[in-house]
């Protein structure tokens, strides 16, 4: 209370409002890849620095456009020019998929998310493992990132480079608890290689590991269109020579034949990894339905179809292998539902009982990092009866919000959650010594009464 120390009014802004948690923001992913450029205010001052953004428009300001392509070609069938016919093919695309990944992420849901650029395209593109896991250490202090794709990581040339990435990032969201990560299945050029196993033998770690992890299977085949310019489209005409050469060129020899070029390229599918539009659609079913909601049974936009065809039988398998446990959720087509639908939400470690599902695992990194950021707070309290009392009564009812939204299992609180905190409950006296505030919380996230526990520690200032 302010002294008084002249005759007068006197306003005094008293709070009345109670400490609170506030739920942090969940489906805000950083896509790490190449770029066109990075640019903010100079050339490359974007490089290796994680920028926020909100949508395609201010990716196109600093990180430029998609890498324009060269391998495609058109041909054309005049012999019959009442009736000219076009085929566009492509060869080698263009393995950069940073720009065609947001289009996925926005496309289906994606709100805020952040862009990391480890490089910017070559002559000759090749994605480099090095380059990629650079990124990472861009992302290690940005905790409002929640989710960790990469975008161009499935073109590099071995399955354990491939893995080798998504396992260091994979070890990345468990040390900090509050990021997670998606990935596909890598793709052999090899018709013939077991790409299933392949992923399923890679050793990424512990189930501790595990559990900040969701794969996805198969590909997709988009209605993206390809970037390229019109001069290295090169078309061969059949039965009328004059059209030969590039497709800037018929534009003025024959608008028509121009024309059906142009619809030719456009009907090429572009192959691209699930991840990207996975993470948009974490963020709409977070933002319609709750974190706690299992991102399935929803038809991925922009898609034409799924690479594979998945059978019912061929499904089981997927779901849990007997051997090592790794979950594979499964993108299927199904008539008259949708062109390709996620039907699957289970992590890596699909083994463990309590963290098999991903809205459990990601609705406990929401929980967590919530509570942890309302605790500092209490960093300057005496880490006394009355503190304990407060922040109990401030999670508790942060959990009853939750529980009556359906985030939590159980016909009432008691069922539903607990919160532990004191002197020989959770702390002993050397803790409170050494100035630790140590809360425990329970939250039944599968079945009423069947509590998942969470033990938070909170450094306060020395007394």
């Amino acid at each position: 209370m302010a002294t008084s120390q002249t005759p007068g009014i006197y306003i005094e802004e008293v709070s009345m409002l109670p400490a609170s948690v506030v739920s942090v923001a969940t489906a805000i992913p950083v896509f790490i890849g190449y770029t066109q450029q990075a640019q903010l205010a100079e050339s490359g001052d974007l490089h290796l620095i994680s920028q926020k953004l909100y949508s395609l428009l201010e990716y196109e300001q600093y990180f430029g456009l998609p890498f324009s392509e060269k391998g495609i070609s058109v041909s054309l069938d005049a012999s019959v020019p009442a009736n000219m016919q076009a085929k566009a093919t492509i060869k080698k695309p263009s393995p950069y998929a940073m720009y065609y990944a947001l289009q996925l992420f926005f496309a289906n849901g994606g709100e805020a998310c952040y862009i990391v650029s480890v490089g910017t395209y070559m002559v000759n593109p090749v994605i480099r493992q090095a380059d990629l896991k650079k990124g990472l250490k861009a992302i290690e202090t940005v905790h409002e990132i929640t989710l960790v794709v990469f975008p161009d990581a499935i073109h590099v040339k071995t399955a354990a480079a491939y893995y080798s990435i998504y396992k260091d990032a994979m070890q990345l969201c468990a040390k900090g608890k509050d990021k997670f990560t998606v990935l596909d299945v890598w793709m052999s050029a090899n018709p013939a290689a077991d790409n299933i196993n392949v992923l399923r033998n890679y050793d990424f770690g512990a189930t501790d590991v595990l559990r900040y992890a969701a794969v996805y299977y198969p590909m997709l085949l988009t209605l993206q269109t390809y970037s390229y310019n019109e001069v290295n489209i090169k078309v061969k005409a059949k039965g009328d020579s004059s059209m030969n050469g590039t497709l800037a060129q018929l534009l003025t020899t024959n608008s028509t034949a121009y024309q059906l070029a142009k619809n030719a390229i456009g009907q090429l599918q572009l192959l691209m990894p699930a991840a990207p539009a996975v993470a948009g659609i974490y963020a709409q079913v977070d933002n319609t339905r709750g974190v706690w909601k299992a991102p399935v049974n929803v038809d991925i936009s922009l898609v034409a179809r799924p690479f594979k065809s998945i059978t019912d039988t061929e499904q089981e398998g997927f779901n849990v292998d007997a051997t090592t446990g790794k979950s594979i959720n499964v993108i299927r087509s199904f008539m008259g539902r949708g062109n390709a639908i996620i039907w699957g939400a289970r992590t890596l470690a699909g083994n463990d009982n309590e963290w098999r599902y991903v809205p459990v695992r990601r609705f406990f990194m929401m929980a967590e990092v919530s509570v942890k950021l309302a605790m500092a707070a209490f960093f300057f309290e005496p880490n006394d009866n009355a503190t304990w009392v407060k922040l109990k009564l401030m999670i508790e009812n942060y959990l009853v919000l939750l529980w009556r939204s359906g985030a939590i299992q159980g016909n009432k609180p008691q069922d539903a959650f607990f919160v532990n905190i004191g002197l020989g409950l959770t702390m002993s006296a050397q803790d409170i010594s050494e100035g630790r505030m140590i809360v425990q919380i329970g939250i039944s996230a599968i079945r009423p009464a069947e509590f998942i526990i969470m033990q938070i520690v909170q450094q306060m200032q020395p007394q």
